[in-house]
């Protein structure tokens, strides 16, 4: 049964087209994630859909009697009332009293216990959560939610995805949480330019269909260009349109020379600008911190590595941002002391961005941090980085106003990166950033050579760029070693035994776990155990054709030279290979048996 059609939908937002004649079909029981790039117009679908807003053209054709729930990014509460009241303030009055039960027992399982408080005492991610249960009670047959897991713990994140797999009505959502996403939804529909491209499956099966779309895209442009430049040959010899046939040929040709090429796929390119780092980084001593009466940190130590990659989870209020804005001097520790190396060059990303002027022009912002900057491949403009991350020329000298809160964070993200840090510290970067964004900047933290610290509760961020885990839970620093899911299986283990025990008295406020945990492969090694065996295969066949040109140039003794170092090259590399093949297909076979890490 089909719930919500949308037909021939077009939005054109601040002078951009975000919308293209884009029809969507919602039926019954349906799971469905929305993606795309920053500023594609995924926030104005969901808005059109739950009839927050207006499209410019088409229709929104609603079944009889369908309840629609929508959860904007910024959950709309009153200036003042207890946090129940706003909670179950947009429903009918004659069902507040039965919802009640309901709302406290949402609000309980999402973290807030007092429900009495006045809403205007909440942080953002309080009200993020108070937004979610108002959105959950509220009797419905579709579910819309638009970035659920922003300003979230990740323990939050956990509950809800629970909350949402239970539930029996349609889902339309916009996230870039991938295992949420890839959890919870059946169908993706991507925006790109204007247009919806529809994928029938998990996240990972958008994946591999979105793969194969572009190879294909690209299988059938090969063919049209090696049918133009037969053509081209053709018609240069001097054809003429003397017959039927040949006037065919003729448009067939200038239908080829006018083709619609396939879009290129945007991507984000984030150079690695960065400065010199001494041996002398962050060194933490002692120290202790509380916020109204309430410990965050105690007696905690800890010298970061230049090459650290840290990840800090815990609930929210737990300190972790004070933590970050401890070692930039923004706040200073009760007791103890933060020392700073003379080399240390920190590039802060704070979750609030910082204030920015919406008269602006986008390339007037990055340039009062630099015209130019130096980059492993030379110099480079402030508008060639804006380009590469995804700002094109017109856009460039648009005002910041008429940007997209994601655009905003990918801007401020950008001027960060310009100062050339040695030391990153990132305060939840993956909210607002899109998925094609969030994926090139994994791929930049793993190349980065000084240190990075990032509060996240995003597990498949930290997954990919954590090798350690700060948690923060009531005023003790626990830390484990490996990334985000190694930390779940342990911290599960540790707190299961530690619910049947009460805490030693004097018991030491910092922790080093590194419990017994399943081998598995990281995504560094998983990625190379997947195509080693090509690199291998590769290397053969350099190695086959170098001998089959040594054979050739037998006679010529500076190319046979050059052909012998070559070979000698390869050989080198297909042996160290095959070595490395050896261990990951070992540790492939142990994996498979189940063994423990020593």
């Amino acid at each position: 049964m089909i719930l919500l059609t949308a037909q021939n939908i077009s939005k054109t937002y601040m002078e951009r087209k975000v919308l293209d004649d884009v029809s969507f079909f919602l039926n019954e029981g349906d799971k469905v994630g929305i993606i795309g790039i920053n500023g594609t117009g995924k926030s104005t679908l969901l808005k059109i859909l739950a009839g927050a807003e207006e499209s410019d053209s088409g229709d929104i054709i609603r079944t009889n009697g369908i309840r629609i729930s929508y959860l904007p990014q910024i959950p709309e509460f009153g200036d003042s009332g207890t946090i129940l009241e706003q909670v179950l303030l947009h429903l009918p009055k004659d069902l507040r009293q039965a919802k009640e039960y309901e709302a406290r027992s949402v609000l309980e399982k999402l973290g807030i216990s007092d429900q009495e408080r006045d809403i205007s005492t909440l942080s953002g991610g309080e009200k993020r959560r108070a937004g979610i249960a108002a959105a959950l009670v509220q009797p419905s047959d579709v579910l819309l939610l638009d970035e659920p897991t922003n300003h979230i713990d990740n323990e939050t994140a956990q509950l809800l995805e629970d909350l949402l797999m239970k539930y029996r009505g349609a889902i339309v959502m916009v996230t870039h949480d991938r295992y949420f996403l890839n959890k919870i939804c059946r169908k993706i529909v991507e925006i790109d330019r204007g247009k919806l491209y529809v994928c029938d499956g998990s996240y990972s099966d958008y994946l591999m269909q979105k793969a194969q779309r572009e190879a294909d895209a690209e299988a059938a442009e090969r063919k049209n260009r090696s049918l133009y430049r037969r053509e081209l040959e053709w018609i240069s010899r001097g054809a003429r349109a003397r017959g039927t046939k040949s006037k065919d040929r003729i448009e067939r040709f200038e239908a080829l020379k006018n083709r619609e090429l396939p879009a290129a796929a945007e991507k984000v390119q984030l150079q690695s600008v960065s400065s010199r780092l001494g041996k002398k980084t962050i060194e933490i001593e002692n120290i202790s911190k509380s916020i109204d009466g309430k410990p965050l940190l105690t007696d905690f130590s800890y010298i970061i590595s230049r090459d650290a990659r840290i990840g800090i989870v815990g609930r929210n209020g737990a300190g972790k941002s004070t933590f970050l804005k401890m070692m930039i001097g923004q706040t200073a520790p009760d007791s103890g002391s933060i020392v700073i190396g003379d080399t240390v060059n920190i590039g802060y990303f704070s979750q609030e961005c910082e204030s920015m002027d919406p008269t602006m022009k986008v390339i007037e912002y990055i340039r009062e941090t630099a015209d130019i900057v130096r980059t492993p491949d030379g110099t480079v403009t402030a508008a060639q980085m804006l380009e590469r991350f995804l700002f094109t020329p017109e856009l460039q000298w648009n005002r910041i106003e008429k940007l997209s809160g994601g655009e905003r964070k990918r801007l401020f993200l950008l001027k960060i990166l310009m100062t050339a840090p040695n030391i990153l510290l990132l305060d939840e970067p993956t909210n607002d950033l899109d998925i094609t964004t969030l994926t090139i900047l994994e791929d930049y933290l793993e190349s980065f050579s000084g240190a990075v610290i990032a509060v996240s509760h995003d597990r498949y961020f930290l997954d990919k760029i954590a090798d350690e885990i700060f948690e923060f839970r009531d005023g003790v620093c626990t830390r484990f070693n490996g990334n985000y899911s190694d930390y779940a299986e342990k911290a599960a283990e540790l707190y299961s035994d530690s619910t049947a025990k009460s805490k030693k008295k004097g018991e030491k406020k910092e922790r080093v776990y590194t419990g017994k945990t399943k081998l598995k492969f990281s995504f560094k090694e998983q990625r190379e155990y997947d195509t080693i065996d090509n690199v291998i295969a590769g290397l053969e066949q350099q190695i086959s054709d170098t001998e089959k040109e040594i054979a050739v140039n037998s006679s010529d003794y500076v190319k046979l030279q050059e052909l012998s170092d070559k070979k000698e090259q390869l050989e080198l590399e297909l042996a160290a290979k095959m070595e490395r093949w050896v261990y990951l297909n070992d540790l492939a076979e142990r994996i498979e048996r189940g063994e423990y890490a020593p």
